[in-house]
């Protein structure tokens, strides 16, 4: 995905988060240990000034004070912390910043934090059980490429995670879509919706429900996404 669509994406994205935080912050979120509402719009707009000074600044040193408690004060901070990121990111992809992962450049905090905000826009609305539309397609495609070239290869760097030793295949029902991971002819297939995939991937989704099916060795195939893939 292009550097202006991922701009508009994560706006969007920005602002469905955004909405949630009218909701009960004390709600818990599920897939985040003992995390509420409230710390998660911590933890997301603390990251949006942790990238923009990645980028502005050249180093991911910052440390955010802790959000507002005030509701209201939370919304305007957050509103800030988003505007903030989107004018850091607003440059050319290919400008050099500094970032947990190759690349260091700008375009790799324009796909990261779109798909953060992607992800726990996806989080925010199943605490508050607000039924979640449907991701938007080309984000979620990106979503699972972005599990299998950095965040599990970089699982394996920080030896939170050993190599896979064999190949899993996962196929996209929807969108036609493949991924393989590991070494060698896939031993088994993990097919789904594309969106189904990532929330599998991110831990959001269990791996045996109706939503998705699996061929060939499944135990297998289960030990390479124990990974951890995702941190």
């Amino acid at each position: 995905m292009d550097s202006a669509s991922l701009l508009l994406h994560l706006r969007r994205e920005l602002d469905r988060f955004r909405a949630c935080l009218d909701g009960d912050l004390a709600a818990p979120v599920e897939h985040c240990g003992d995390w509420t509402l409230y710390d998660l719009a911590d933890h997301l707009g603390s990251g949006n000034l942790w990238a923009a000074t990645a980028v502005t600044e050249g180093h991911g040193g910052l440390k955010p004070a802790a959000a507002p408690r005030d509701p209201a004060a939370l919304g305007r901070w957050f509103d800030a912390t988003s505007e903030t990121l989107l004018a850091a990111l607003d440059n050319d992809p290919s400008t050099a910043a500094w970032t947990f992962y190759p690349p260091h450049t700008v375009g790799f905090w324009q796909r990261r934090r779109c798909l953060e905000t992607l992800v726990h826009g996806w989080d925010a609305e199943h605490a508050l059980g607000i039924p979640a539309p449907p991701l938007d397609a080309g984000l979620v495609h990106d979503g699972v490429s972005e599990v299998f070239d950095t965040m599990a290869p970089r699982q394996t760097a920080r030896g939170r995670a050993a190599p896979p030793q064999v190949a899993l295949r996962l196929e996209a029902t929807d969108t036609g879509a493949t991924w393989t991971y590991g070494p060698g002819t896939p031993v088994a297939v993990l097919a789904g919706t594309a969106e189904s995939l990532l929330l599998t991937l991110w831990g959001r989704l269990p791996r045996t429900g109706d939503a998705l099916t699996w061929e060939g060795d499944r135990h297998t195939g289960e030990r390479v996404l124990d990974g951890p893939l995702v941190p």
